[in-house]
């Protein structure tokens, strides 16, 4: 039969013919795969990094597929693999730390904890996400500084996403003096609280005294507001708080000390 008939060697057209089937064969499923990704990740990977992906796995499977097939066509493989191994575990050691960067990337990019824009802390940098590359994230710090961190610890770090929730909570420690009153001041705070547009009805803010300290009745005041306004509301409602309690009269606590002298109290005895 034809497809017996020996081309050179001990390779036959059967051969040939496997040989083209294997390689059609994966050049299908890495366009399968590819266009696959390529529909998942559209949203989530800008397209020059979605590109850079494809090619990685498009030619990887192809080469694999290559690699496979050269025993069928009588070349010995073996001289291959071993100086591949070499320079495998050679290139596996100096781009190791590359690798796990691009990998942790890829996972970061699918799972997407942070998104560009969001304010972020991440291990000890905090600030806004300007950019996500495969190998790094960006991070532009509230000093207007910027960070690039390897993807591979922003992947095995603690991620704090400061707004991926809509309503963020901050906490006040109002201490007042003892001969204040305690119940017209938290009476003031809420009629501030609600009179603030920003400041959310629900979840419910709360004030209330929390503890009698050393030199303070300490209220307690939590408020939640937008996650996007929450800094700004924080800033202002603190000033307001202070101003309209002085101006009822309410002063805001401070440490104070009273010194008793031995020899005063000697002349008051003597006296």
């Amino acid at each position: 039969m034809i497809l017996n008939t020996v081309v050179y060697s001990t390779v036959t057209v059967m051969d040939l013919i496997s040989v083209l089937f294997t390689l059609l064969f994966a050049i299908i499923i890495a366009k399968l795969i590819t266009t696959n990704l390529r529909r998942t990740l559209k949203e989530k990977l800008s397209k020059e990094h979605l590109g850079i992906l494809e090619k990685i796995i498009n030619y990887s499977i192809i080469i694999f597929a290559f690699l496979s097939v050269l025993p069928v066509l009588g070349i010995n493989t073996s001289g291959f693999l071993v100086a591949g191994g070499i320079i495998g575990i050679i290139i596996g050691f100096a781009s190791q730390s590359i690798v796990g960067n691009m990998i942790s990337g890829i996972f970061l990019m699918i799972e997407r904890p942070v998104k560009i824009g969001n304010q972020v802390t991440i291990g000890d940098t905090s600030g806004f996400v300007e950019d996500i590359n495969i190998m790094s994230t960006i991070i532009r710090t509230f000093d207007g500084l910027y960070v690039r961190i390897p993807n591979e610890k922003v992947f095995t770090n603690d991620i704090t996403n400061l707004v991926v929730n809509v309503a963020r909570r901050f906490e006040y420690v109002v201490g007042i003096t003892y001969a204040g009153d305690a119940d017209k001041a938290i009476g003031i705070i809420k009629k501030i609280i609600e009179e603030e547009p920003l400041a959310l009805k629900n979840p419910e803010p709360a004030v209330f005294v929390d503890n009698l300290g050393d030199n303070a009745v300490n209220i307690i005041v939590r408020i939640w507001a937008p996650s996007t306004h929450w800094y700004g509301v924080k800033r202002k409602l603190l000033w307001i708080i202070k101003h309209t309690l002085e101006e009822n009269g309410l002063e805001i606590a401070f440490p104070q000390s009273t010194v008793w002298f031995a020899n005063e109290m000697k002349m008051r005895v003597n006296d």
